[in-house]
């Protein structure tokens, strides 16, 4: 929690509360349904909470934005987001019943009215969002085709709309089709930890 308030002094004491909450919730469900590695459920702020937050530093959500979370896990990035942008909707899906319930359940602790989850494949998803994002699903080259019927044009945020993708380690050969279109963002330029040092945020408009 303490790099919540390093990164994020300007959260209200009600987004504290519910980003304690949130490592609470997690360490409880991961008992039952393993969505984070048994290893790695210690760093949970940094390396998952944190790590979802990194894209409030390339931008803050306008006000009734619609983002699609594609195979969000145990939800991230969208439920931390969703703290932090409360006038923001997140669609969070993922094909893998057992992580929606992880992550209905622990929306529904935390009291958000602005998640819905849901088990279905991002093919199948008919609606349009000014976002989707993702951590690291599949390939970058793989997952434009699949997402990009799914934003719409309505420009209302300081990015255009389109692709937000976490991303870690070397992905040249994946980008170099739109390699002239996207935004690489460092996060190793927000976030002091040497965790991030190869994690990047990248921006594809549609």
């Amino acid at each position: 929690m303490q790099v919540i308030d390093t990164y994020f002094p300007e959260i209200s004491k009600e987004q504290r509360l519910l980003f304690e909450k949130m490592g609470e919730l997690y360490l409880e469900w991961n008992q039952k349904i393993n969505v984070i590695s048994r290893k790695d459920i210690e760093n949970l702020y940094t390396h998952h909470i944190l790590h979802s937050l990194s894209i409030a530093r390339v931008i803050q959500f306008a006000p009734g934005t619609k983002i699609l979370d594609v195979g969000t896990g145990g939800g991230f990035p969208g439920i931390p987001l969703a703290v932090l942008f409360p006038g923001t909707h997140f669609h969070l899906i993922d094909s893998i019943g057992k992580k929606i319930t992880v992550v209905n359940e622990v929306s529904s602790a935390l009291g958000l009215k602005n998640v819905k989850g849901e088990q279905i494949r991002v093919e199948q998803v008919k609606q349009q969002y000014d976002f989707v994002i993702s951590r690291a699903v599949t390939r970058f080259d793989e997952f434009i085709p699949l997402v990009s019927k799914n934003i719409h044009r309505n420009q209302k945020n300081s990015l255009a709309n389109g692709i937000i993708y976490l991303k870690g380690g070397g992905f040249d050969i994946e980008i170099e089709a739109v390699k002239h279109k996207i935004q690489i963002f460092s996060i190793s330029d927000y976030f002091q930890e040497s965790f991030f040092e190869t994690k990047k945020i990248i921006h594809l408009p549609i």
